[in-house]
């Protein structure tokens, strides 16, 4: 009894490129921060700071909210802002 070969792959089309073209790398995404990016995350830090400050107080208000509005509104503003 003859085994049975495997399906070959089909063979890839060539892709042409233009006469003096180069072989360009494909550009990376950088992240570039800028200064009110920093204010953002400046912010940021301050209402996580201030917001555990209260909360080893005691404060069972403020400190919540301080902490949701650093964590979830300001370091993802200071991120994503353009």
């Amino acid at each position: 009894m003859a085994k049975a070969s495997p399906p070959k792959k089909p063979a890839r089309p060539a892709v042409s490129k233009p006469a003096g073209a180069r072989a360009a790398d494909p550009p990376r995404p950088t992240l570039s921060f800028s200064r009110v990016n920093a204010i953002w995350l400046g912010a940021g830090a301050v209402a996580i700071a201030g917001g555990y400050a209260l909360l080893a107080a005691g404060s069972m208000t403020l400190a919540p909210i301080l902490l949701v509005l650093g964590y979830c509104v300001l370091l993802p503003i200071g991120i994503i802002k353009r």
